[in-house]
This record gives structure tokens, C-alpha cells and sequence, in this order.
């Protein structure tokens, strides 16, 4: 509960910057589960932030992936998105799929390109309520695991 403020500042940071979509504290406090926090283990300072949200049955989404720029490029964001997926796993959900602006980090993850229209379910619950629908400029892709 304590990272909550912290973890908007750090979404909205990006939101800014145009990278990712924002989150309200309200939505944040919704859905604090699905939230991965990565600290420090020296200091306890957040470094990146991931959320596994589930969406249908045998679909969940990878969002809200942030890691701080000054500690970017250490495999951090790689760290958090392979604990959602070990997740999805234990789960036993078979398709994770990401919107993102940041294609080809998630492509250098295993996901592969999909047609936003074949993410039905992820269309009529969230981004009909988005500020960009139904312009969206975010990448689709997917993941298939072992799983179902």
C-alpha cells in the first residue's frame, strides 16, 4: 500500500512523456494485485513497476511496465516481465498480450505481433473508456505459453 504514490508518480512520469497510458490512484488502488514492484534490495528504492492483469479466460495483459530511466538498460524490465509471465504460468493462462509503445522490447521478450482486433475482450472492458479509442497508436503483441 505504501508504493501506491510512488507508482503513479513513476506511470505518470512516462504518461508524460507519451510512452505509457497513465493510471489514476484510483485505479492503482484497484489493482495493486497485479502490480510486480522491483526494489532495490539494499536500499528498498522502487527501480520499475509491472502489472499482470487478467482479462478472459486464458488472457492476461502485460501493462503499466515503468522502470526509472537512471536504471534502465540493466535488465530490469526483462526482470518484470518474466515474473508476469511466470505468473501467467502458474496461473495456467496460455496467451499474454501487451498494447505498448515499446514493440520491439517486448518482441526481444518472445511476443510476437497481433491485430488489435483479435484482443476483443481488452477492447470492449478498457479501451473503450480511453482517451485514444478508437485511434489507438499502441502496438499489439502477444505471448503464448505451455500453459491450457
Amino acid at each position: 500500500m505504501d508504493d501506491v504514490k510512488t507508482i503513479h508518480s513513476l506511470l505518470n512520469h512516462f504518461a508524460a512523456k507519451g510512452l505509457l497510458l497513465g493510471r489514476s490512484i484510483s485505479s492503482l488502488y484497484d489493482h495493486l494485485r497485479d502490480f510486480i514492484v522491483l526494489t532495490d534490495d539494499q536500499t528498498g528504492q522502487i527501480l520499475g513497476v509491472c502489472a499482470l492483469q487478467i482479462s478472459w479466460d486464458n488472457l492476461a495483459e502485460i501493462r503499466s511496465l515503468a522502470v526509472y530511466e537512471t536504471f534502465q538498460g540493466q535488465g530490469f524490465g526483462a526482470q518484470l516481465v518474466q515474473s508476469c509471465l511466470q505468473e501467467a504460468k502458474k496461473l495456467e493462462i496460455g496467451q499474454i498480450f501487451t498494447l505498448t509503445y515499446q514493440a520491439g522490447f517486448f518482441r526481444k521478450q518472445g511476443f510476437t505481433d497481433i491485430d488489435k482486433r483479435d484482443l476483443p475482450h481488452k477492447i470492449w472492458s478498457d479501451c473503450l473508456h480511453c482517451h485514444k479509442f478508437p485511434d489507438c497508436d499502441e502496438e499489439a503483441l502477444i505471448f503464448t505459453t505451455n500453459s491450457k
